[in-house]
C-alpha cells in the first residue's frame, strides 16, 4: 500500500476529510478537515495515529505536520467544488479559457466534470448600489471606466465561465474576511 493511500484510510477512519497530502524530502503534510471545524485535539489524535501506522508499515520519515487547510482552503475535487456552490474562489487554469488563465469568481454550477463560475474580478457592487470598476482590467479590456460605471445595471452584468475539472490548475477559497 502506498503511503498516500494509508494516510487517507487513517484520517477517514478517524472521521476526518483529506484535504491534501504533501510528501517530500522526509517530510509529511497533512490538511484535514471535518464539518465543524479542526482543532488542535483533532490535528493531535490523526498525528498520533498515522506515527503509529507508519511505524507498523515502516515508512520513512522525519517530520509530520499535520493541520487544518486554512481559510483558503485548496479545492481538487468535484467534491469539493459541489461543497462550495455559492462561495468566492480564486483560480488558475492549465490553459487560457476566454483569454483568461487566471480569475476570481463564484461557484456557481456543478455538472459531471464541468465547474461553472460567476466571474467576479471586473467589476462590484459597493454599498447602495455605487458601481466599482476595476481600472486595471478596464484598461486591458479597453473599457471606458467612467462610462460603464454611469450604468450599473450593464455594468454588473453577470459573466459566466465553464472550465472542466481537469483543466484547473489550482483553486482556492477567498477568505471572506
Amino acid at each position: 500500500m502506498d503511503v498516500s493511500t494509508i494516510v487517507k484510510t487513517t484520517v477517514t477512519a478517524l472521521g476526518f476529510e483529506l484535504v491534501d497530502f504533501e510528501r517530500g524530502g522526509g517530510m509529511l503534510k497533512v490538511y484535514i478537515d471535518k464539518s465543524t471545524g479542526i482543532t488542535v485535539e483533532d490535528c493531535a489524535a490523526v498525528s498520533n495515529q498515522l506515527t503509529r501506522v507508519f511505524m507498523v508499515e515502516n515508512i520513512d520519515f522525519e517530520r509530520l505536520e499535520v493541520s487544518s487547510p486554512g481559510l483558503d482552503r485548496p479545492l481538487k475535487t468535484i467534491a469539493d467544488f459541489e461543497k462550495f456552490i455559492g462561495v468566492r474562489v480564486k483560480v488558475r487554469l492549465n490553459q487560457a479559457v476566454d483569454n483568461r488563465k487566471r480569475f476570481d469568481g463564484e461557484v456557481v454550477a456543478v455538472d459531471g466534470d464541468k465547474i461553472t463560475f460567476d466571474l467576479a474580478d471586473d467589476l462590484a457592487v459597493a454599498p447602495g448600489g455605487k458601481v466599482k470598476v476595476n481600472k486595471k482590467v478596464a484598461s486591458k479590456a479597453k473599457i471606458d471606466a467612467k462610462a460603464l460605471a454611469k450604468n450599473a445595471e450593464e455594468a454588473v452584468a453577470e459573466k459566466k465561465i465553464t472550465v472542466a475539472l481537469s483543466d484547473i490548475d489550482r483553486a482556492r477559497l477567498i477568505p471572506d474576511i
